[in-house]
């Protein structure tokens, strides 16, 4: 299945007690790249998430999303830091002794100091939140994935299209390209009888002449490799492994066998549809960068 590099995807799932959200989106890129953002307390998760998405993921930018929310069950233990207390509690007692104050709700006054308690929250159980987590990512991926396989369904067409075109240029120019050499013969013989007018022509020289041209503007060669180009560019497409890097290898072998063919034009038809080729392979190129 072809992929796109660009997808998105969004889940949110209650799994143990935990409401979590999760959210996926990637651009572009000729790695694999991938970042997460989780609250610090969950921080564990980044590398675990890298690794699963990666599992699914070849190349591009990913950004991963993940919020939790737990329910207010967490146990946890409350200590007293006892100096500070002491602290809080004799300077009271000294403004009330030196101003004739009365000394009333010192526990209150004392619960008004929350820095004097300290609040441990239980471990938490980094499998269990994993695993919760992962179900959701799951979700999320599944969504994710199915946009970048749809996206990468539409680029292949694209890309096909664009490589019939190219295709329908090829078969012009190995039709033109004989007629080129047979107009350049009969010109050459017109143009050796204005010159000599009645005096006899060399044929032998003719025909060598014709045949140095001919070597000249051959480019059966070339067109031979852009349909090979072509064929294994349509083979690539049914494989089901990535193959952006691979295509971005053959489109750039298309280019240098067009270019070779636009250096060896001797014919205005056979110069336009190398313009032509090359604007698809251009076009190719441009769509390619976006497939896996």
């Amino acid at each position: 299945m072809i992929r796109s590099m660009t997808g998105y995807g969004r889940a949110v799932d209650t799994v143990d007690g935990m409401t979590i959200t999760v959210e996926l989106k990637s651009v572009n890129h000729r790695f694999y790249e991938f970042s997460a953002k989780v609250y610090r307390t969950y921080a564990f998760l980044e590398e675990k998430l890298k690794a699963h998405v990666g599992r699914s993921v070849a190349r591009g930018k990913v950004d991963c999303f993940v919020q939790i929310e737990t329910e207010e069950t967490e146990d946890g233990v409350v200590s007293v830091n006892h100096s500070l207390a002491a602290g809080y509690y004799n300077a009271a007692r000294e403004l009330c002794d030196r101003y004739g104050l009365e000394m009333d709700n010192s526990v209150e006054l004392l619960m008004s100091h929350p820095d004097i308690f300290n609040v441990k929250k239980a471990p938490a159980d980094e499998e269990k939140i994993w695993n919760a987590v992962k179900t959701v990512t799951d979700e999320a991926l599944d969504a994710f994935l199915h946009m970048r396989e749809t996206e990468g369904e539409k680029l292949k067409a694209d890309v096909l299209r664009r490589a019939d075109v190219i295709l329908r240029n090829v078969e012009f120019i190995e039709a033109r390209s004989p007629q080129t050499v047979a107009e350049y013969n009969e010109k050459l013989k017109t143009r050796i009888r204005e010159l000599l007018g009645d005096a006899s022509v060399d044929e032998q020289r003719l025909l060598t002449e014709a045949a140095v041209f001919a070597d000249k503007v051959a480019v059966a060669e070339e067109t031979v490799r852009l349909r090979s180009h072509l064929d294994q560019l349509r083979t690539f497409f049914e494989a089901t492994e990535p193959i952006g890097r691979k295509l971005d290898f053959l489109v750039q072998e298309l280019n240098r066998e067009a270019n070779t063919v636009g250096s060896k034009a001797q014919d205005i038809g056979i110069a336009r549809r190398v313009i032509d080729i090359k604007a698809e392979v251009e076009k190719i190129r441009e769509q390619i960068q976006n497939i896996e």
